[in-house]
């Protein structure tokens, strides 16, 4: 095994920047490589059909609004919060794909976006964005773009026109961010305007007083990148002193950081400490700095912090946040889907175990679910419903993969690709996921799907031969943009002799995996047990003398559990309604570790309590079947208390609409002959849920769906409804009956109106839509469908889709909060 390393006393950059290359695991009989080749070219067509619809539909648009074929545009389209200070009207997607296009040997696309960007991409616009969300999209883009451009000059083909254009708009675009760092702390502010910096009186921000611990520590490589390719020092200056500034912030004795940091004062403004949302490309910047410039400094902070990382937060397969000052009491018992980065860190760290482990969890998760959740909880139950198509779970695969040689990840790439192919590709794009449980979609596709996404699933499957470049020549951002590791002041290759070199000289040295796994099968050795434990929800937490207990598995009744609640300071006490009440004392306990145990038992009783409660909602799917929406469009419904139970269901109800006569359900159906045999449309109000149900089934029936008569309500904004009984016994009701919010209703009946025949499917989840293709297709006449049929359907499409809310309350807070 070749073993690159770093001597302590030398500020030399380590190479390669996968430090881990040479073992290969034969577990099972490898993919092929016709099979690999034929992946790749999936991963070549997939990103085809995102950016040339992105293309044709959106550009000069920052995104593309897949379901609604058109560009979204900040101030044209609804608010979406904090989620549009991405969007600054500077073509934003295309210059986050530029070095995509290369990657992915477009070279002659990339000379096109290039020429594009420099023709129609204005920077001085007035509009206030995120300093974050420019600097490692919008700066990165450009650098990962300029990079590309010299490579591909100096080879001679191509470029040779290239004047350094793209580098010229980052200096800036820098220049412009720069009015965010004047702060008495050196940590930036979120948002700036373009054009008018920070408080001034046409800026319109300046006021904030706090950031997220990312937002301000995931700033050097771009700006360490820009000083060195430009010769001017001021960009690496601010960066690192707002990386200096963050690390004299930590709390001393755990060694960790909050998510949230008043940028004045330095006071820890969210004291909750992990490795998702909020943190974690602080922690990775820290690491990838050490290795593109060549700073022991950053390499040692790294070091420090994961040591407590790996004592506080892992607690493998998990990763759960813990309070900064109390390390050893979880702050939550759910994680975001943001840490999914981890596992691919941990590799470049050299630590592949727990990598192995992590990751494997977070694979049944998107086995379980198809994608991972927004959020999910540590016994793996949706906890946030989005998926909005992020990346981090295929970069960790393709980082295990490189390290390992291991095929499985190469499967594993295979069921991501397969999933965003049958549940979030629509004809105009890749629309992120709504809610995962039902298969519905947001009007909405990121620039880091093209930016990162399809990079990391390409280098997955491609072969050596396959890349125009040697990857490991350059770092990946946090967004997955190249920074040649030539800007490092030096390099360690050929600088040290043999002879200087002793054991004090390999304090860094990655570790030898041969050493680490002396057996290959040992990887699988690792997951099964994880495949195991996430299929029963039974992992459980260690803890100081042995794991504690986990509410999950209380049992009132238990002797032993009684004890561990004593011991823990916990008191149950019986009510007379038959309820137990629990009181923790935590001077009672027998010992300040039991008291914290006790104090997080408690957390997670109340959380299971109310999780458990949300779980009385589940959410239901409408899905329009028919032509010419063919499935596409997924609705979310709530359930009834009474009727059929969808979830028990495996085909679910399927049948053509009709809205009821009287409208409301409450008598007897006047158009009984045409609801026979179909799926009743009802409005609420009037009567009981289950007068409506037995109405409709009186009248034959086969489904009902309620749909709110209040105008304006949408399953984006408000909580799930459940349609409860009429406080008697509704045994005689036998069919499925799902309510809708006004807006999701408007859209069916907006169909209805428009195509009369409007079929759909009612289930506990979307159904495939190639499954559904078949069924659909044998209720139709075969015909040719002309030009003017096509764009009618898609002019309804579209205005139906277009005043859809994308985002869920839960999701503004997450981005709001933790971003």
């Amino acid at each position: 095994m070749m073993l690159w390393f770093r001597p302590a006393t030398m500020s030399t950059l380590l190479l390669p920047l996968l430090l881990l290359l040479s073992i290969v695991f034969m577990l099972g009989q490898c993919m092929s490589r016709e099979e690999k080749v034929k992946l790749r070219n999936q991963v070549v067509e997939m990103f085809d059909h995102a950016y040339s619809n992105y293309m044709d539909h959106a550009y000069p648009a920052d995104e593309l609004m897949p379901l609604t074929c058109r560009g979204r545009v900040r101030g044209l389209e609804p608010s979406r919060g904090d989620v549009d200070d991405a969007l600054g009207k500077f073509s934003l997607t295309l210059i986050d794909t530029l070095d995509t296009l290369v990657l992915l040997n477009k070279t002659t696309e990339f000379e096109a976006a290039v020429r594009r960007v420099l023709r129609d991409v204005r920077l001085d616009n007035d509009i206030v964005v995120s300093v974050f969300e420019t600097n490692i999209r919008v700066l990165g883009g450009l650098l990962g773009g300029h990079s590309m451009a010299v490579m591909l000059k100096d080879g001679g083909h191509h470029m040779q026109w290239y004047q350094d254009e793209l580098l010229h708009m980052a200096k800036d675009l820098g220049l412009r961010l720069l009015p965010a760092f004047n702060t008495s702390s050196g940590l930036p502010f979120p948002r700036v305007n373009l054009k008018y910096g920070v408080r001034g009186p046409l800026s319109r921000t300046g006021t904030e007083t706090d950031t997220c611990t990312a937002c301000a520590g995931t700033i050097i490589l771009e700006f360490a990148a820009l000083s060195r390719f430009t010769g001017d020092p001021v960009f690496e200056v601010h960066a690192r002193r707002a990386l200096d500034f963050l690390w004299e912030k930590r709390q001393r004795n755990s060694n960790l950081v909050g998510t949230t940091i008043n940028i004045h004062s330095g006071e820890w403004v969210r004291r909750d400490s992990g490795v998702g949302a909020g943190i974690d490309s602080y922690y990775e910047y820290l690491l990838k700095a050490y290795i593109l410039l060549g700073d022991d400094l950053f390499l040692q902070r790294f070091n420090i912090h994961y040591a407590s990382i790996m004592k506080y937060i892992s607690q493998p397969p998990l990763l759960l946040d813990v309070h900064i000052h109390k390390p050893l009491l979880p702050a939550r018992t759910w994680m975001d889907s943001l840490l999914a980065f981890f596992p691919g860190l941990q590799v470049l760290k050299g630590d592949i175990r727990p990598a192995i482990e992590t990751h494997e969890m977070l694979y049944q998760v998107t086995k379980k679910h198809n994608f991972l959740p927004e959020a999910f909880t540590t016994d793996f139950r949706v906890h946030w419903a989005q998926h909005p198509l992020r990346p981090e779970f295929a970069e960790s695969t393709y980082f295990l993969f490189k390290a390992t040689r291991d095929p499985y990840y190469l499967e594993v790439g295979r069921t991501v690709l397969d999933n965003l192919n049958r549940f979030a590709r629509v004809p105009c794009g890749f629309a992120a996921m709504k809610d995962v449980r039902t298969g519905s979609h947001e009007d909405r596709m990121d620039s880091f799907f093209l930016a990162e996404m399809f990079k990391y699933l390409f280098l997955l499957f491609a072969e050596e031969e396959d890349l125009p470049f040697n990857v490991e020549d350059y770092i990946f951002t946090t967004e997955a943009h190249l920074l040649p590791l030539s800007l490092s002041t030096s390099y360690l290759l050929n600088t040290v002799s043999h002879e200087e070199l002793d054991d004090s000289n390999f304090d860094w040295t990655c570790p030898n995996t041969r050493l680490l796994f002396p057996d290959p099968a040992f990887p699988r050795n690792l997951r099964d047990p994880i495949r195991s434990a996430v299929d029963k929800k039974t992992i459980l937490i260690p803890g100081m003398g042995g794991p504690p207990l986990r509410a999950q598995d209380f049992m009132a009744n238990n002797p032993e559990h009684l004890e561990l609640l004593r011991r823990m300071g916990v008191t149950l006490i019986h009510l007379k309604d038959g309820r137990v009440q629990l009181v923790q004392h935590a001077a009672q306990a027998v010992s300040a570790v039991a008291a914290e145990d006790g104090m997080r038992f408690m957390q997670e009783m109340m959380e299971l309590s109310s999780q458990q409660q949300k779980e009385q909602l589940p959410p239901r799917a409408v899905q329009i079947v028919s032509h010419p929406f063919f499935g596409r469009v997924v609705l979310t419904a709530g359930p009834a208390q009474f009727g059929t139970d969808l979830s028990k269901s495996i085909t679910g109800v399927r049948g053509f609409v009709t809205v009821a006569e009287p409208y409301s359900g409450c008598a007897e159906l006047g158009n009984a002959a045409f609801v026979q045999g179909r799926i009743a449309l009802m409005q609420r109000g009037q009567c009981m849920f289950a007068e409506k149900a037995r109405h409709i089934m009186k009248a034959g029936a086969i489904g009902g769906i309620v749909i709110d008569d209040n105008e304006g309500s949408s399953s984006d904004t408000a909580p799930l409804f459940q349609m409860a009984g009429d406080g008697r016994n509704t045994d005689d009701v036998t069919l499925p009956l799902l309510f809708l919010f006004y807006k999701e209703g408007n859209i069916l009946l907006e169909a209805l109106k428009e195509y009369r025949e409007v079929e759909v499917l009612l289930s506990d989840k979307a159904r495939d839509r190639e499954d559904a293709g078949p069924a659909i297709k044998q209720n139709r006449e075969p015909e040719m469908e002309s030009a003017e049929d096509k764009d009618s359907s898609s002019k309804s499409v579209e205005s139906m889709m277009a005043d859809w809310q994308e985002d869920l309350e839960a999701f503004q807070q997450m981005e709001k909060d933790e971003l």
